[in-house]
């Protein structure tokens, strides 16, 4: 049985839409001046509501981004030179100079 399915075996009922007002043509009759404050405010609003990582958070996700950039360039390193020794022997073997 599948996990979205209740007790009974029925399905769960979808979550309703959420629908945004659109605004009207004549909402964006505030100067520009007037715009570019509403949206400083709301993007203040906006940032309040983020939730920030911690900084221990953002140094361990730091090193394992680093340690895993560095294990992807060596092993491409590696793969790069296996496969020039491999198409070098290969050029020598068919008589290249």
């Amino acid at each position: 049985m599948s996990d979205e399915t209740n007790i009974n075996g029925a399905m769960p009922e979808p979550a309703p839409s959420v629908r945004r007002e659109r605004a009207s043509a004549g909402a964006h009759t505030g100067g520009f001046i007037d715009r570019t404050e509403q949206f400083v405010h709301d993007t203040r609003a906006e940032m309040r509501r983020v939730s920030w990582p911690s900084f221990s958070m953002v140094k361990n996700t730091t090193i394992i981004t680093l340690i895993a950039v560095i294990f992807f360039a060596a092993y491409l390193f590696a793969v790069d030179r296996v496969w020039a020794f491999l198409i070098h022997q290969l050029f020598m073997l068919m008589g290249g100079a």
